[in-house]
């Protein structure tokens, strides 16, 4: 039995007569008698008898009609999902995120990916940046999005943007009035550094940024992530160094001012595996390098 077989079987079972069933494939009549009785023969059952009329199925053939259908509609099923799949269209992404990037470059990318393919199931993962390299070299997490990415073999790194910096004070602090900032401006002044994991972090990029100024930093804290330290700024209890997609936290009584350097940019990229042709991996590398020339806008834009 082949889907051949099975698809003439479906053609004859509807026209109920050889040659109108020949006509409709396209076929000779002997052809479609010799597939008709090789798939019988393959089942050891009579599917057709004949009548003055044409033919009519037996009760064999009645039940196997209704059998052969759901055969061809699951073929035609995997068939076109197969193409979807091999086309990006579908399939699953696992995608390592971040503190600050889920507050715009994520959530624009899903947007898209999800107009341009609806199908592919989605997973976020929010992780850490040596977690995010060991997830994507072991295949856990297609790919990853962090800041400061080591060189890791087997892996590329894609920038997707440079966020230019802000200073994150109290609405009471004594430099608010102050459109934008120097970096000395941040000389003795109480910081709050993230994140405070594995190095080098984006912490390590606002410290030496202190130092090529010829400043100590005075860090009185340090935290996991830009959320919590932006709570603690809320509270009085320092100011921040932060990337600029961090001012779409709005906290009360928390103000953002331009960081005013050439230097004073930090980098969002994403991080998978040299040999991950996955098509859907592909689509969505697409819609990152659209973000990247700005094709595509940002959601706060």
């Amino acid at each position: 039995m082949d889907l051949r077989q099975i698809r003439y079987f479906l053609v004859l079972a509807s026209e109920l007569n050889f040659t109108r069933a020949a006509g409709r494939l396209h076929i000779s009549q002997p052809p479609l008698t010799r597939q008709i009785q090789q798939l019988e023969a393959s089942m050891g059952v009579v599917l057709f008898e004949r009548t003055t009329r044409g033919v009519a199925l037996t009760p064999a053939g009645a039940v196997f009609l209704e059998e052969a259908r759901k055969i061809v509609d699951l073929t035609d099923q995997a068939t076109n999902k197969t193409r979807l799949a091999h086309q990006g269209q579908l399939g699953r992404l696992d995608i390592g995120v971040f503190g600050s990037a889920i507050l715009n470059v994520i959530p624009t990318l899903l947007i898209e990916l999800r107009k341009t393919h609806p199908d592919i199931v989605i997973s976020l993962q929010n992780t850490t940046k040596i977690q995010q390299v060991e997830a994507v070299r072991e295949k856990r997490l297609d790919i990853g999005f962090n800041r400061v990415f080591p060189e890791v073999e087997e892996l590329v790194v894609e920038t997707v943007m440079m966020e230019s910096l802000y200073v994150a004070m109290h609405k009471d602090h004594e430099l608010v009035r102050r459109r934008t900032l120097a970096v000395r401006d941040l000389n003795n002044q109480p910081l709050i550094l993230f994140p405070n994991n594995v190095r080098p972090t984006f912490a390590d990029n606002v410290v030496s940024l202190l130092r090529d100024e010829g400043l100590t930093p005075n860090v009185v804290h340090e935290v996991e992530d830009v959320m919590t330290c932006i709570a603690l700024v809320s509270a009085g209890l320092g100011m921040a160094v932060v990337p600029e997609s961090a001012v779409n936290l709005q906290l009360p009584g928390v103000r953002y001012h331009p960081l005013r350097s050439a230097e004073a940019k930090v980098d969002l990229s994403c991080v998978y595996r040299a040999d991950n042709a996955s098509p859907a991996l592909m689509g969505f590398l697409d819609i990152v390098r659209k973000v990247r020339s700005r094709k595509i806008k940002l959601v706060t834009e």
